[in-house]
C-alpha cells in the first residue's frame, strides 16, 4: 500500500523542528502505530484460538487476516458505522 498526505510548509518547518528528517520521522509514526494495531490484534486472536481449542497460525500475519475473516476484530471504520447506527435505534 502506497499512501500520501499534504502538510502545509507552517507544519513542514514545524515537523523539521522536531525531526531531523521529515519523511522518515512520518514514516516510523506509521509502521509503529501499525505494528502496536497487530500486537493488539494478535492478542485478542491468540485468546480466541485458546478458547475454541484451534492452533494458532504461524505468523502474525496470519492471525491477522483469521482474525479480520472470523470477525474477531473489526476496522475501525466498520466499528464507527455500528456505533452511529446504535444511536439511531
Amino acid at each position: 500500500m502506497k499512501y500520501s498526505i499534504e502538510i502545509t510548509e507552517t507544519e513542514d518547518m514545524a515537523l523539521s523542528f522536531a525531526a531531523v528528517d521529515q519523511q522518515t520521522w512520518i514514516s516510523n509514526a506509521v509502521h509503529n502505530r501499525c505494528r502496536v494495531a497487530i500486537d493488539e490484534i494478535v492478542k485478542i486472536a491468540v485468546e480466541k484460538f485458546i478458547a475454541a481449542g484451534e492452533p494458532t497460525p504461524a505468523s502474525k500475519e496470519e492471525i491477522v487476516f483469521e482474525a479480520f475473516d472470523r470477525g474477531w476484530v473489526k476496522t475501525a471504520k466498520q466499528v464507527n458505522e455500528e456505533f452511529s447506527k446504535s444511536l439511531e435505534n
